[in-house]
């Protein structure tokens, strides 16, 4: 998924009991005058990063009838993962290393950038109601330049007292995921229970944040809506959620602190302004032709001979980047 945002704005975030914090979501159009909407819960001024996971969007459900879907031209990335997963609906995704592959619900889609690369993402024309979230690691210094890579992956889910737990990054509750990430990470979808309660072993040198796509759930004394993201420091061996009044599905996502400062703007992250001007001429010249690539090759890979369009950079703000902390 691309951001369109040169310049985002940023919410703040709720004071929860100790240790916690509730990022509320911005609404954020993604493409034109049909927009689908999305509620984007990281990065904010407050809080850029949760582990090394660096962008949080969650959308639907949303009546594809209306919305047109998900359309999303031709783009590029550099830096980072994303990672894809979807509650209802199919989306295509396609990219610069060959990968042409449908995501369907409790399936992942884990794309690594690397030094560079670009995809496309649409529902499929049998969608009716798109549903999901889309996510973003950053990957830390010493493997950022690698070469980029895809990988599927349909995790079976476990069943829990009250809850089925899906993992689709990392290992959680005796179920791994094969899919490969540069720092230690995990990535969950949990559907708890009207009323239950559920217990969850984690890493207690991890942080964690919940995101609750459906219903409404307490952790330790905070109430969490839906689309917020609960932020949980690390130090808990356990987190404890409670589905309040009806059933509650919920990402658990979270890592090992990256403790790396990164500059994220449109759709690169970087270490310094001057790389990501670097990256974006790059981008600039190889799709429209303006400039040299400044490599002699194709810095984000071979184009699909199907893409008709691809997504321009927006200009550079007037100042230079600064590094999220």
């Amino acid at each position: 998924m691309s951001t369109t945002e040169a310049d985002p704005e940023f919410t703040t975030c709720e004071s929860g009991p100790e240790g916690l914090q509730i990022l509320e979501p911005r609404l954020v159009p993604l493409g034109g005058l049909r927009a689908l909407n999305v509620r984007r819960t990281l990065p904010q001024r407050a809080r850029s990063l949760i582990g090394a996971w660096c962008f949080v969007d969650h959308y639907g459900p949303d009546d594809v009838t209306e919305s047109g879907g998900m359309s999303v031209n031709g783009h590029p990335h550099t830096g980072l993962q994303t990672v894809s997963w979807l509650f209802d609906g199919e989306i295509e995704h396609k990219d610069t290393v060959g990968s042409v592959r449908t995501v369907r619900p409790g399936e992942v889609n884990l794309m690594t950038a690397g030094r560079g690369i670009a995809h496309s993402e649409f529902s499929t024309p049998d969608t009716t109601v798109l549903r999901g979230a889309q996510l973003w690691i950053a990957l830390p210094d010493h493997e950022r330049h690698g070469e980029p890579r895809f990988e599927h992956y349909t995790p079976e889910p476990i069943d829990l007292a009250g809850a089925k737990l899906s993992v689709f990054i990392g290992s959680l509750m005796g179920s791994t995921s094969p899919v490969r990430t540069a720092t230690r990470l995990v990535g969950a979808e949990i559907r708890i229970e009207a009323g239950a309660t559920v217990t969850i072993e984690v890493d207690p040198t991890f942080e964690h944040g919940i995101l609750v796509d459906d219903g409404r759930i307490t952790v330790a004394g905070a109430g969490v809506g839906q689309s917020e993201l609960l932020f949980v420091q690390a130090g808990p061996a356990t987190l404890t959620v409670t589905a309040e009044q009806g059933p509650a599905r919920i990402l658990l996502l979270g890592g090992e602190p990256l403790n790396e400062r990164i500059i994220m703007w449109w759709n690169f992250i970087g270490r310094t302004h001057e790389e990501v001007v670097e990256y974006r001429n790059r981008w600039q010249a190889q799709a429209f032709g303006e400039g040299d690539t400044g490599t002699g090759e194709l810095p984000y890979g071979t184009f699909p001979s199907d893409w008709e369009q691809l997504i321009p950079a927006p200009p550079l703000p007037g100042g230079r980047l600064k590094l999220r902390p």
